[in-house]
């Protein structure tokens, strides 16, 4: 079974994310969410909240699950079973970081193969962050989150 772990903080979860999810799905038999909780980044949402939305807006997808993790996220993968590790490229600065990321798990974890599927061109503008700082000051976000986010900012 290949099983991919699309690791990340989803704070809040966008429209960039849902379109490289529904993208990768059919590459895998199973695509667990790890919604990444960490105790030393303050997040906007709870993390139980962002596993509500993540779950509403991917009820129909059967091969979809989501879970929350702390720690390294390799040993998330070892403990689910998860032999590739799916990440969204949208910059090339994106590429650099994940690269790093990816260089550096392959060396805590040479089974685990990291993934890099890119941005649909239209997305490669909408981050979690850009998203926080328009809900921060009043924006409207409801062009950049799937609509099952909405009532929960």
């Amino acid at each position: 079974m290949k099983i991919a772990l699309f690791p990340g903080s989803f704070d809040p979860v966008t429209i960039a994310h849902v379109d490289i999810l529904n993208r990768s799905v059919s590459l895998f038999d199973k695509v667990v969410i790890g919604v990444g909780n960490n105790s030393s980044k303050r997040s906007k949402l709870k993390t139980d909240v962002r596993i509500q939305i993540l779950e509403a807006v991917f009820k129909s997808e059967p091969k979809i699950e989501v879970a929350s993790y702390e720690g390294l996220t390799v040993d998330f993968c070892r403990e689910i079973g998860a032999q590739y590790m799916l990440r969204g490229i949208r910059t090339v600065s994106d590429f650099e970081y994940e690269k790093a990321i990816a260089q550096m798990n392959h060396a805590l974890e040479p089974s685990i193969e990291s993934i890099f599927i890119l941005s649909n061109p239209g997305y490669s503008s909408i981050s979690s962050t850009i998203v926080r700082d328009i809900l921060k000051h009043k924006g409207d976000v409801s062009q950049f989150v799937p609509k099952e986010a909405l009532e929960y900012l």
